[in-house]
């Protein structure tokens, strides 16, 4: 297939659709197990008999090591082949998948969730890598655009099937879901899909970034979770220092080794840093929301796993529909308003969520108390997601688009990470709160004012330091009529020549790149190009994605 290892391939080609069909159905599986894993996690805690806290490692463990590797995978990825990397990371998915629905207690659990997560940082980076590697320049929009569009259909049925699942053949079943995907995903990515490797990646691997990232996390992680149960311990105590110690470690690591995993010139570009921030506040709230909400659903609202799954659908839902058009208007006004508004609407749906108690479950309780949280909710995310992940990947230049969405889509990850492991601490969570309906009731309402706060946190950051991006050197280099069209660059303002003017000035080069004052797109911001690598990141439709994947 020698056009597609040029990139050439076309989307309405027979390999296009495999192409699209096998990165939508290998990013289904992470997506999935994502957005389920909440609404199963009271039945699994009376299932295996575990505490609070095996059920925040149950959601932890996945996202710890698919936080601390997945920049890892994407390098991996473009050394060896990303065909190969995404193959690999399918099969050790479903692999681990069968080990957490066969798991005999919650160790086991946890540690083949821990396995999922590395699965997950394999084939994560690689669906969207596929898709910017094997189409032709002119159809990459349009086949991120399938893939975004199907994968948000995939996290809008998540809970539904999840729940479903739960309350039908059993909690297992929600992770051996996998094995099938995997059984289609695999012969169609080996039959029909192009292998593709970056002929410029070269060098060693920062497997020492990457571990010590991992332990930081792992070792603040064990601190918050195992601290209302433990104590001020000295094992407690010990991790949290030995966490931050490692942290630091981390950051001294990356300064100096020659190709970090996560290069700290990249942070130079001041937009790109405090967006990376907002990320932070603004997924350390949906981790702690969507973590909590399942639960106070079930457990003091009297919801089934089913309806509770149902009953947080219309957040998704608002986030598939109109994202692309919340995008769009992102590009036309700046990410400063919607970065500074959605985060407050938002707010105001998880605080909203505080009427959730006992009786929400009749239908009438429904359309008054759950209804209008999520949905606006659900507003606040679709006006804030969409620009934000852009902004990421306007605020660097082109050639690291994708180690911008990756560094995002990492922070988005440990931010969940970090708030379903401190807020049950923070609120006076005990370890066997989700069994007593009045105590839970009790600690959420003291934990989604925290959650609402920290996006207000964010949308003050983000109204003090967002500004516009400005046309990056990339653009300016290819402004042109045809890029206008398709791409979206709009030429930055021209100086003035010495025949518009009288005086001295400059001379204008001509043909078509020439941008001249009365043509379309000779004027104003730029936009992101749609053939940018990451177009979806952690916020792609996953809340939670908390899931952030």
């Amino acid at each position: 297939m020698p056009d597609a290892e040029t990139g050439a391939i076309r989307v309405a080609s027979p390999t296009g659709r495999w192409v699209v069909l096998t990165t939508v159905l290998g990013s289904s599986m992470a997506m999935l197990d994502s957005t389920v894993i909440n609404v199963a996690l009271p039945r699994i805690g009376k299932n295996l008999g575990t505490d609070l806290a095996a059920l925040q490692w149950t959601v932890n463990a996945y996202m710890l090591t698919l936080a601390g590797l997945i920049l890892l995978g994407g390098a991996l990825g473009d050394r060896y082949g990303r065909r190969r990397v995404f193959v690999v990371g399918v099969v050790w998915f479903a692999a681990a998948s069968v080990m957490c629905g066969i798991a005999p207690n919650a160790a086991v659990l946890i540690a083949a969730r821990a396995l999922q997560g590395i699965g997950g940082a394999l084939l994560t980076p690689g669906s969207l890598a596929l898709i910017q590697a094997s189409f032709h320049p002119d159809d990459r929009a349009r086949a991120v655009g399938l893939w975004s569009g199907f994968g948000g259909v995939g996290a809008a049925i998540g809970p539904f099937v999840g729940g479903w699942l739960v309350d039908g053949p059993g909690w297992r079943w929600v992770f051996l879901l996998n094995v099938p995907l995997a059984a289609v995903c695999l012969p169609v990515a080996l039959r029909h899909v192009p292998e593709s490797r970056d002929p410029h990646a070269h060098g060693r691997f920062d497997v020492l970034g990457a571990v010590l990232g991992a332990l930081a996390l792992a070792l603040v992680t064990y601190a918050l979770i195992e601290a209302p149960g433990q104590g001020a311990s000295s094992l407690v105590i010990g991790a949290a220092v030995g966490g931050i110690v490692l942290g630091v470690v981390f950051v001294q690591v990356e300064r100096r080794r020659t190709e970090p995993m996560l290069p700290p010139s990249v942070f130079a570009s001041r937009q790109f840093t405090v967006v990376n921030i907002i990320t932070l506040c603004v997924y350390a709230a949906l981790g702690g929301y969507f973590f909590l909400s399942a639960i106070q659903l079930q457990v003091v609202a009297g919801y089934s796993a089913l309806g509770a799954g149902t009953a947080l659908l219309p957040t998704t839902v608002l986030m598939l529909l109109f994202s692309a058009s919340a995008g769009e208007l992102g590009q036309r006004i700046g990410p400063r308003i919607p970065l500074t508004v959605g985060p407050l609407v938002a707010a105001t749906g998880m605080l909203l969520m505080l009427r959730v108690g006992p009786g929400s479950n009749s239908v009438s309780a429904y359309f008054t108390d759950v209804l209008p949280a999520v949905g606006v909710l659900g507003v606040g995310l679709v006006t804030l997601v969409a620009p934000l992940t852009a902004t990421v990947l306007a605020s660097v230049d082109t050639a690291r688009a994708g180690l911008a969405s990756g560094i995002n889509n990492a922070a988005a990850r440990a931010a969940g990470l970090i708030a379903v492991a401190a807020l049950p601490l923070l609120s006076g969570m005990g370890p066997e709160a989700y069994r007593n309906a009045d105590e839970f009731a009790a600690t959420f309402r003291r934990a989604m004012p925290m959650c609402a706060g920290l996006l207000v946190l964010g949308s003050l950051i983000a109204w003090a330091t967002v500004r516009k991006p400005p046309v990056t050197a990339d653009e300016q280099k290819r402004v042109c009529p045809e890029c206008t069209v398709h791409c979206g660059i709009v030429a930055p303002p021209l100086e003035p020549t010495r025949e518009e003017t009288g005086k001295p000035g400059v001379n204008r080069p001509s043909g078509p790149s020439a941008g001249r004052p009365g043509t379309r797109g000779a004027n104003g911001p730029s936009a992101r190009r749609p053939d940018t690598p990451g177009a979806n990141g952690p916020s792609a439709g996953r809340p939670g994605t908390p899931g952030a994947n």
